[in-house]
């Protein structure tokens, strides 16, 4: 599951290519997902988290400790 963002849990959508003919294929809408090295300095090390946009502004918004604590909050190791 490499299109999924480990703190807001957002994960490819999936439905249908219609062409002009109507004729419907399956396809897969993918999020915006990027890996982004942050410094974690409780623990003194880099971390590297697999982070949708919207979860890159949120880690911009609450701070990297804060999101490091939802993310392990939630299971994910890190």
């Amino acid at each position: 599951m490499s299109a999924h963002c480990m703190l807001t849990g957002r994960a490819p959508g999936f439905g249908n290519t219609v062409s002009h003919s109507h004729r419907r294929t399956s396809r897969r809408f993918d999020p915006n997902v990027q890996r982004k090295r942050y410094w974690l300095a409780s623990e003194g090390r880099h971390i590297r988290l697999t982070l949708s946009t919207k979860g890159i502004r949120t880690v911009d918004s609450i701070g990297v400790e804060a999101a490091v604590a939802r993310i392990r909050a939630r299971g994910v190791r890190v």
